[in-house]
């Protein structure tokens, strides 16, 4: 069997999984965690290489030479050269369309507890305000309805149209952002309409991200295009922390210009102490664990197997180009 390596092991399977698809596959060494550094004393003849968020390139290739194959953990793979993988003949190859539900409901989480208040009331009541409370109810912020809210949706790719079919369930209404509106002709409906992103920022109620991270979509949420969104506008972003430049969203939200946040991605992750949305008020932040639910990451395991057992078999199947 081929020998391979998977680098950030804990990042996809803490313990609650099985490796034993990928190990039917391959001869596989497990690490935990790798960071840049500890990546040189890794790999070794390896011929297989799994990685994560461990940056894949020239210098690796180079440095490793038995290298054959890169399996991607994941759907994006930017961590990887893929032009210099191509040049020594290297295949790449990624896990596409593995999460979509786990994502979409990942999405609604946090709007429906920004719109609810969920969290906000649950630490109340800890707290001892019910019992303090001369009512039978209490409310420390508005709650809101989702019904009949405008979603605006910034990339319709898998997960951005189940989030679209989602919102028009709840009752609400869509506007679509993306590149190629033409390719989705058939989603429109009374619910749904495109739109360029101006206008889905000025008419949605909020906005969700739902795009990759580009040199066109870095910082598409800057105070340029927050100053067009509706004052009292939420934000949900679950795609990737470059999308939005971090101190214009603090200051949105302590300016009251937005309303609150839910976010799962940041810029530099693991967050570092200083990200300025950590001060910020009416903000839900989880640790970019949109993706994880337990049956995505079995079936994340599952792909990657897959992956390995059919390039070991001369067809590869998702290959990166």
């Amino acid at each position: 069997m081929k020998k391979a390596v998977i680098l950030e092991a804990d990042a996809v399977n803490p313990g609650d999984l099985s490796w034993d698809p990928v190990k039917s596959v391959c001869d596989l060494t497990i690490y935990d965690q790798t960071d840049e550094q500890t990546k040189w004393d890794r790999i070794g003849d390896a011929q297989i290489v799994l990685t994560n968020k461990v940056i894949i390139d020239e210098a690796v290739f180079t440095r490793f030479p038995s290298i054959r194959y890169v399996g991607v953990c994941a759907t994006g793979y930017n961590v990887v050269d893929i032009e210099a993988a191509r040049r020594r003949g290297i295949v790449v190859t990624n896990v596409p369309s593995y999460s979509t539900g786990s994502v979409a409901q990942h999405t609604f989480a946090l709007m429906l507890d920004l719109l609810s208040k969920i969290t906000l009331h649950d630490e109340s009541v800890k707290a001892g305000e019910w019992i303090r409370s001369k009512s039978f109810c209490y409310w420390n912020a508005p709650v809101d309805d989702i019904e009949g809210k405008v979603l605006g949706i910034c990339g319709f790719g898998n997960i951005g149209r189940r989030v679209s079919e989602i919102a028009q369930a709840f009752g609400m209404k869509v506007i679509v952002y993306t590149r190629h509106p033409a390719n989705y002709l058939s989603f429109v409906g009374p619910s749904l309409r495109f739109g360029d992103l101006s206008s889905l920022l000025s008419f949605s109620d909020i906005v969700t991200l739902h795009c990759p991270l580009t040199d066109d979509t870095k910082e598409m949420i800057r105070k340029e295009t927050i100053d067009r969104m509706k004052d009292g506008a939420y934000l949900i972003n679950v795609a990737r922390g470059g999308l939005v430049n971090e101190q214009d969203l603090a200051d949105a939200l302590k300016s009251g210009k937005l309303a609150g946040a839910g976010i799962d991605v940041v810029s530099a992750e693991p967050m570092r102490k200083d990200n300025p949305l950590l001060l910020a008020p009416n903000i839900l932040i989880t640790p970019h664990i949109a993706w994880a639910s337990r049956e995505s990451r079995k079936c994340l395991i599952d792909r990657i197997a897959s992956n390995i057992g059919a390039w070991v078999s001369g067809v590869p199947q998702n290959v990166v180009s």
